[in-house]
């Protein structure tokens, strides 16, 4: 353990006895770094769950963002399925999106991520044209 100790921060080694063991400092180290990633954890549930899509970007964007937050918490055996990231995020749309909520609903067919994506960009591509006005 000296020859740890020598190149490790105080910090890390404290509470540890002169003699502790490589096992013990390793153990002690996981245990000190499971509260961070507690932490983390709680940030990344609720941000995913507190999303809201605000037409600021893209829509595909917004939907890619909550597809890396489930990814980070796969990281910490959070497996939270497709299914419910779709459900998810077609909840977070906003009103200009409801004939592709109606959509999901009303079909019945599952859809991938993939899917979801292709039907918000080609909405958000009719709801630009709508907005375009010609003189």
């Amino acid at each position: 353990m000296s020859l740890i100790a020598i190149t490790i921060f105080e910090h890390l080694l404290s509470g540890l006895s002169e003699k502790a063991i490589i096992k013990e400092f390793f153990d002690a180290l996981g245990k000190r770094y499971q509260v961070s990633d507690n932490a983390e954890f709680g940030y990344l549930m609720e941000r995913l769950l507190n999303m809201r899509y605000d037409n600021v970007g893209g829509v595909k964007e917004f939907i890619m963002k909550m597809v890396h937050i489930q990814t980070k918490l796969k990281c910490h055996q959070i497996d939270l399925n497709e299914k419910f990231i779709v459900k998810h995020a077609l909840n977070s749309l906003p009103a200009d999106f409801t004939h592709i909520k109606i959509g999901h609903n009303n079909i019945g067919e599952k859809w991938t991520m993939n899917d979801l994506i292709t039907k918000c960009v080609a909405e958000e591509e009719k709801l630009k044209k709508k907005r375009v006005t010609w003189p």
